[in-house]
């Protein structure tokens, strides 16, 4: 054996936040549904209640096994101050709900509710999701998009920006992911703050009604992890389509389903809650020093070809296949990530180094790259992970 033992693990100060966006609804608060949450992996769960009881009831039931909650309920709007004196010393609660997808122009509006949030509990963050880059200005309430992540930063007292884009249709990607991932991640570095992106875990409309494969979540976490997210959110955890009252979209295959059963979507989401979470030492607090794209032909609008690579790595080669590649940086070591980004097909990926690249497994596991070949086989949607020393400057 080499220098690094077979069994050497990842070391992380903590775990890359999983949100259940539409958890567990008001109706079914026990402590059975709460731990069957928990079993998937997932951290942090957010649905509407309501009233502030309702809330309550949940809360209790969320502390018992370990789930925080964003609260949600119509007395938080009517009255923050009291609300938030209600429930900011409950240990389950990590943040407050605003807004989902607003438009700029009430942003003013948010900031002062933020403020009177903040001025109770500055321990706590407030919760805006914003539109993906695809939303017409009439919606976004400004023509420029980057404008509209920005202000949103300036205006609202937020710990963190999040945006929801959901881009695996049936047989392609959307055009413009990429691009609104180069453009989100950019305005929270300018702003300072960190940023919560998505995966689809259910079906929602004519575009998106295949299952949701466990090659489709991981092309979208990995993507949102490799441009620099700092939490990964489910939309969504419960069907939003009800027996009764049909949503006007169509979320059937949700994990679980508007009868309260399991989908195969909710074992594919343990899976890979457990990637993320055997991971978070790789990407939880790293700085993301470039992000590229490779593949034969155009690559997405508002992205960068790879034509370098850091000094360890002597030959990336993705056959011309379309792959992500980011070089991020923690401390005194530096990641670089692979994504292959197709999630229909597998590609062969050849990757060389020195002597000290090695390899980040699924499971944190830490061995010599040169354990394995130098080509390798990277299933649809999968990522590839590789460590080296961060390069003395």
């Amino acid at each position: 054996m080499g220098s690094v033992k077979s069994q050497d693990k990842l070391e992380s100060n903590g775990q890359i936040p999983i949100l259940a966006w539409y958890g567990i609804p008001a109706s079914e608060t026990t402590v059975t549904r709460y731990q069957e949450m928990k079993d998937a992996g997932i951290t942090h769960q957010f649905s509407g209640f309501p009233n502030a009881d309702a809330m309550q009831k949940a809360l209790d039931i969320a502390s018992k096994v370990g789930i925080k909650m964003i609260v949600s309920c119509p007395e938080l709007k009517s009255d923050p101050e009291k609300t938030v004196r209600r429930f900011m010393n409950h240990p389950a609660v990590a943040g407050y709900h605003l807004i989902d997808e607003p438009s700029m122009v009430i942003f003013p509006e948010l900031g002062n509710w933020g403020r009177r949030i903040q001025s109770v509990d500055n321990k706590h963050f407030c919760y805006v999701n914003l539109f993906p880059n695809f939303a017409d200005s009439a919606v976004l309430g400004t023509k420029n998009y980057r404008e509209y992540v920005s202000e949103c930063a300036r205006q609202i007292p937020l710990q963190f920006l999040s945006f929801d884009y959901y881009p695996v249709l049936k047989d392609r990607l959307s055009k413009t992911w990429y691009e609104n991932l180069e453009q989100f991640s950019d305005e929270a570095k300018k702003a300072g703050k960190p940023f919560w992106a998505f995966a689809l875990t259910t079906n929602y409309d004519d575009g998106h009604l295949t299952p949701q494969t466990l090659a489709s979540m991981r092309l979208q976490v990995y993507s949102d992890l490799a441009y620099g997210a700092q939490g990964i959110q489910y939309f969504t955890y419960w069907s939003a389509t009800s027996v009764t009252s049909p949503s006007s979209e169509d979320q059937r295959g949700a994990p679980i389903s508007a009868a309260g059963k399991r989908s195969v979507v909710y074992d594919r989401v343990k899976l890979m809650s457990e990637e993320i979470k055997n991971l978070s030492g790789v990407f939880l607090g790293s700085k993301v020093v470039w992000v590229r794209h490779t593949g034969k032909g155009m690559i997405p609008g508002g992205t960068v070809r790879l034509t370098t690579l850091p000094d360890a790595i002597k030959v990336l080669d993705t056959g011309g296949a379309p792959a992500l590649v980011s070089l991020l940086e923690k401390g005194e070591t530096s990641f670089l990530v692979v994504v292959n980004k197709d999630f229909l097909s597998s590609i062969n990926l050849t990757v060389y180094g020195d002597e000290s690249v090695k390899k980040v497994l699924k499971d944190g596991t830490i061995v010599p790259a040169s354990a394995y070949e130098s080509s390798i086989e990277l299933d649809p949607g999968d990522a590839a992970i590789y460590m080296f020393p961060k390069p003395l400057k």
